[in-house]
């Protein structure tokens, strides 16, 4: 058996070539997991649930397989989690909202996660969401702040956030997110992960979101090798999704043909619609250069985006509005009173407001899709600024009041369903990691996942871990 922080430190496929060595099993690896978590949770606060029990069975199980050289599917052994946006069979998802009973049944599982159960995963725990993922941070009334690997003052942003905070820890190497408008790539920017919202489809959903076809799941993990191979297994078809694409090339299998040749557009800062800090500007130009110094065709070039926030709000607070609808005046006095008041606006939207969203979203994509003829890849800031104050939505100065004052470049890729990934790029002067957003046009996950890993084997997106009592892997 090998030192549990070293296992803790171990991406995806490095457990599982260790597993096929013989040097270590799944039951060490989940072990390993388990005590990350029961060390970083009352700092960080990145659960909601964990099951150590029911892990270490599965984990025996897997044991067993890999001993027989039978290992069942890809993911044979590995610690994973999941958002507990999401079903998993046998266990409450609560969605961060004190009006959803434990009680269940909790009798099916979501399409991610049956995936990941067919191919051998390991679920250790769920991880916290603000409530019904409403906002890009993570906070909710049922089970409170959820705080940053790297200063626990700031958030973890969101709404994916347990889940980011749990794979900079250690606490598993993959994670199950959802997205409907940077919750994937908002904390994985933030703690310092990789994160990916796949082409909308390309990922089974079901239930279907409230927020409608502005809302992914994707891949939360320690690097883009990773991503591509936990990408690889979600995609699997599930009829329960109608809108799911037709199956796609291996995205693993594309990983090392690198960037070299492709058109590579910088947009800093959205045509000077977007303030960005310095370091983050800084961060962000190092990784475009080594994008060009391993063979991209890079010019700074902007989109044609003018900022779609009012058609993003008229879709996201009628489906916000659509999600507590079932509910009574007494349940609604439980809410987040951020939630609430978004409720409110929602409801007071017409059907012809939310169509002329409609419009307005189909005219962003035809613009971006025509960015996509003259450029491979689109590549910003994921964040304008590092992670700030944890239990506020909005940082002092941000545009608004709204979480979306302070996502200028997650959001739009929702409206369009393209795919877009962050990749950590650097620090801050207070050491807090910055993310580089790499996105294209809707179904060329691939490009997307080809330009992260270069910048992974590049060396471009090592960053330091978290210090002090958070130091995962025994650091």
């Amino acid at each position: 058996m090998s030192d549990d922080g070293f296992l803790s430190g171990l991406t995806a496929r490095q457990l599982l070539a260790g597993y096929e060595k013989g040097d270590f099993s799944p039951v060490d690896a989940t072990r390993a997991a388990l005590e990350r978590i029961e060390a970083v949770q009352p700092l960080v606060n990145a659960f909601v649930r964990v099951d150590p029990e029911s892990a270490l069975a599965q984990a025996e199980a897997s044991a067993e397989r890999w001993r027989a050289k039978e290992p069942q599917g890809l993911l044979d052994g590995v610690p994973v989690t999941v958002k507990d946006l999401i079903l998993q069979r046998g266990t409450p998802t609560l969605r961060g909202s004190r009006t959803v009973r434990a009680d269940g049944p909790w009798d099916e599982d979501a399409p991610s996660v049956a995936r990941l159960r067919e191919n051998g995963a390991v679920f250790v725990g769920k991880t916290t969401s603000p409530e019904f993922g409403w906002k890009g941070v993570t906070d909710s009334p049922l089970h409170g702040v959820t705080r940053n690997p790297y200063d626990l003052s700031r958030t973890s942003g969101g709404s994916s956030g347990g889940s980011a905070a749990a794979v900079a820890l250690g606490a598993g190497p993959l994670s199950v997110g959802t997205d409907g408008g940077g919750s994937v790539r908002i904390p994985a920017s933030f703690c310092g992960i990789f994160g990916l919202k796949p082409t909308y489809g390309r990922i089974p959903l079901y239930p279907s979101s409230p927020f409608g076809t502005l809302a992914h799941a994707g891949p939360m993990t320690r690097d883009a090798a990773d991503a591509a191979l936990m990408l690889d297994v979600l995609s699997g078809a599930d009829w329960r999704d109608w809108s799911q694409l037709a199956p796609a090339q291996s995205v693993s299998g594309a990983l090392e043909e690198g960037v070299r040749g492709l058109r590579v557009a910088y947009s800093p800062t959205f045509g000077g619609q977007v303030e960005v800090q310095p370091a983050v500007a800084s961060a962000v130009r190092g990784a475009v250069q080594r994008l060009a110094e391993l063979g991209a065709r890079v010019e700074e070039a902007d989109p044609d985006i003018t900022d779609p926030v009012e058609a993003f709000h008229t879709l996201w607070f009628s489906g916000a509005a659509r999600v507590v609808q079932p509910l009574g005046a007494e349940q609604r006095e439980l809410l987040d009173p951020g939630l609430r008041e978004v409720v409110e606006e929602g409801e007071r939207m017409s059907a012809l407001d939310y169509l002329a969203a409609v419009d307005a979203r189909m005219a962003l994509g035809r613009r971006l899709g025509r960015f996509h003829e003259t450029y491979d890849l689109l590549v910003t800031p994921t964040m304008p600024l590092t992670a700030f104050e944890a239990g506020v939505e909005a940082p002092e100065g941000a545009r608004g009041r709204r979480w979306t004052g302070w996502t200028p470049f997650t959001y739009p890729f929702n409206l369009t369903q393209q795919p877009a990934a962050t990749v950590p790029c650097g620090v801050d002067e207070n050491g807090l990691p910055i993310g580089v957003q790499l996105v294209a046009a809707r179904h060329a996950d691939v490009l997307v996942m080809r330009a992260a890993h270069a910048l992974y084997e590049s060396g471009a997106a090592r960053i330091p871990a978290p210090s002090g009592n958070l130091a995962p892997f025994g650091g």
